[in-house]
């Protein structure tokens, strides 16, 4: 029976950007305009095979609001992958992403901050506008300046929704790769039935 890999991967962003309605898409199929607002921090997980790799995502919404900034070091203490989420129709959504950024290194404390795999999500295409193209623009610079993988998506829609997640994840196997931290992974690892291999969710306690 192969063995599952256990990822850690928080999601980052001003409230509102559609941090939720994306994992709830990606692990659940599902889509509403009825969230509430995350209230610290929400938790689902997803079982996929990437590459060969049996892997269960962990996946962490937090909220993007100040108030619980105080909650980040707990919740990103351990994280594998950080993705940056904006809304593509909001400018100030996406200037917040470097503060964000930098947060995550302050706080999470990774062994290498400058290798650390970050991927950046411009949420809501959906409602892409004349405006949205110049923020997007801006998007695509500033990633390409600090090397970081960019890609957009609409939740609403599921569009790119799954390829981003999977982006997130294969970044996280390669930094575990790079680091020769395979092994420390592997000795947490539960072994997966084989009847359980197609079901999308898995216990990731």
């Amino acid at each position: 029976m192969a063995k599952t890999v256990h990822l850690k991967v928080v999601l980052l962003g001003d409230s509102g950007v559609g941090k939720s309605s994306l994992m709830n898409q990606y692990v659940n199929k599902r889509y509403t305009n009825q969230y509430k607002a995350t209230i610290g921090a929400d938790f689902l997980s997803h079982f996929i095979s990437v590459d060969g790799k049996n892997v269960c995502v962990q996946l962490w919404d937090t909220a993007g609001t100040e108030r619980f900034h105080s909650l980040g070091s707990v919740l990103y203490r351990a994280a594998d992958c950080c993705i940056l989420v904006f809304d593509v129709t909001s400018g100030a959504s996406f200037k917040a992403l470097d503060s964000w950024r930098k947060e995550f290194l302050l706080q999470a404390d990774p062994r290498d901050p400058d290798s650390f795999p970050f991927l950046v999500i411009g949420n809501k295409t959906d409602l892409r506008s004349s405006s949205s193209e110049v923020v997007s623009k801006r998007a695509e610079d500033w990633c390409s300046a600090h090397h970081l993988k960019y890609i957009e998506t609409s939740a609403k829609e599921a569009l790119n929704v799954e390829a981003a997640f999977r982006d997130g994840v294969r970044l996280a196997l390669k930094r575990l790769r790079s680091e020769d931290q395979t092994s420390d992974k592997f000795d947490q690892i539960q072994l997966t039935p084989d009847e359980d291999r197609g079901q999308s969710t898995c216990a990731c306690g």
